[in-house]
């Protein structure tokens, strides 16, 4: 049996060896995640850039309602051979030089490029939705990370608590064994219990990387370095009163991504119908041209001309049917997407004041099991309880700081669903 003083030094020398020196770490706030997340975060750039493909979509589209005009230069030499009866061969050379201008401008076709425009118009917001909604996305993935390295952090303190309570058992219980008063089970049981506290600990210390990696994989970081998230578990926008859901809606980027789609659709109906309409447009353009340069004989034109489409194999019929069964589509897809949000709406609002009662619920049992573990350890000592009585005590001491760790956590992780859920984007500082 090892002697009693023998088994406190130990103890001893490894409640004062077990701390690891802290790395030096860079110290965030969520402001600074925020910032760093909005300029570097791929996902949002992809999206920005998106916009900025409908923006030159619709300038490709509109250009087609402007005068297109064209200039132009050509020269040319060619050469002449012919062989008479008798056999002689004459050759004779001729140049001719060319330049000018033309031009055209469409007229009237049915209103279909100014449809197509309008469309384009759509795209550019259903982009810009779609980028809101990313970021919407993005912010939830970010605050998500955040919580985690910042309750990674936490419980990494919460671990080391508990070592230090399981040590402080093992202590007293190793000298109520040196003195014949605890039966060897309740030592090898304090034992256990410090040994998976120990685990626990070093669990928690390689959770913090893991998290670390996480935020800075969301701030958009190209290379990793060890960082450590300031704040606190205080949930701000509680929201307590019940909301009206059907309004909040009206802002989500999902359903404003989904509108402009259905509008881009109803858009590309109306052009559609532009194909059967006859199209009218204009040219015209001057030149010179002559044998020698510069050209000096002057020519120029003026015309106009009309197309219009008599029969193409019902193109246009199957045109229309398709855009008509777009528009449908889209009209049923914004629909179900208003009715989701709204569903999603009172799914995370109701998670979230449950989620902040239950805070509430672990704070009071945390205190309570504070002050349990404090009676029982003088009683046990005193002898007045077992050690059966006195380990349940303890372990619901344990359980408590972890669940209300847990439940802070969740308070945080389900006000980032509510943010999400009402289509806030990383603009939304809360």
């Amino acid at each position: 049996m090892i002697p009693t003083l023998k088994i406190l030094a130990a103890l001893l020398i490894f409640s004062c060896g077990g701390h690891r020196p802290a790395r030096a770490q860079e110290i965030i706030t969520w402001g600074d995640c925020l910032k760093e997340t909005h300029k570097n975060n791929p996902d949002l750039i992809s999206a920005e850039e998106d916009i900025n493909i409908q923006k030159a979509g619709k300038d490709i589209t509109a250009s087609a309602l402007y005068p297109q005009i064209s200039a132009n230069v050509a020269g040319s030499t060619s050469k002449t051979s012919t062989t008479s009866s008798s056999g002689i061969t004459t050759s004779s050379t001729s140049d001719s030089y060319t330049y000018g201008v033309s031009g055209s401008q469409l007229i009237f076709d049915g209103s279909k490029s100014i449809q197509e425009v309008k469309a384009a118009s759509q795209n550019i917001e259903a982009a810009r939705q779609a980028y809101r909604f990313t970021s919407s996305g993005v912010r939830l993935n970010l605050r998500s990370a955040f919580v985690a390295l910042l309750k990674a952090q936490e419980l990494t303190g919460v671990a080391e608590d508990i070592v230090k309570i399981r040590r402080n058992s093992l202590i007293l219980i190793t000298l109520r064994y040196q003195s014949g008063l605890e039966h060897k089970g309740a030592l090898l049981t304090a034992e256990a219990n410090l040994a998976e506290a120990n685990f626990e600990l070093s669990q928690a210390r390689r959770n913090v990387e893991f998290a670390q990696r996480q935020v800075v994989k969301e701030m958009g970081r190209k290379e990793f370095m060890a960082v450590a998230v300031k704040g606190d578990f205080t949930v701000s926008d509680t929201v307590r009163a019940k909301p009206d859901f059907e309004e909040l809606v009206t802002n989500n980027p999902s359903l404003l991504e989904a509108i402009a789609k259905k509008n881009s659709a109803l858009f590309g109906l109306n052009s559609a119908y532009g194909d059967f309409y006859p199209e009218l447009s204009a040219s015209a353009g001057a030149q010179k041209k002559s044998a020698q340069w510069p050209p000096e004989n002057d020519q120029w034109n003026l015309g106009l001309s009309v197309t219009m489409p008599l029969f193409e194999g019902g193109l246009q019929f199957a045109q229309v049917s398709q855009a008509k069964a777009r528009y449908r589509q889209l009209e049923a897809d914004e629909m179900s997407v208003r009715n989701t949000a709204i569903v999603n709406l009172a799914q995370a609002w109701a998670g979230l004041q449950d989620a902040i009662e239950t805070v509430e619920v672990r704070r009071k049992s945390l205190e309570a099991a504070k002050e349990r573990s404090k009676i029982a350890e003088a009683q046990y000592a005193a002898g007045f309880i077992s050690f059966d009585d006195w380990i349940i005590i303890e372990n619901t001491l344990v359980a408590a700081k972890k669940s209300y760790l847990d439940a802070q956590a969740d308070a945080l992780l389900f006000e980032a669903g509510w943010i999400q859920a009402k289509g806030e984007t990383l603009e939304y500082a809360q």
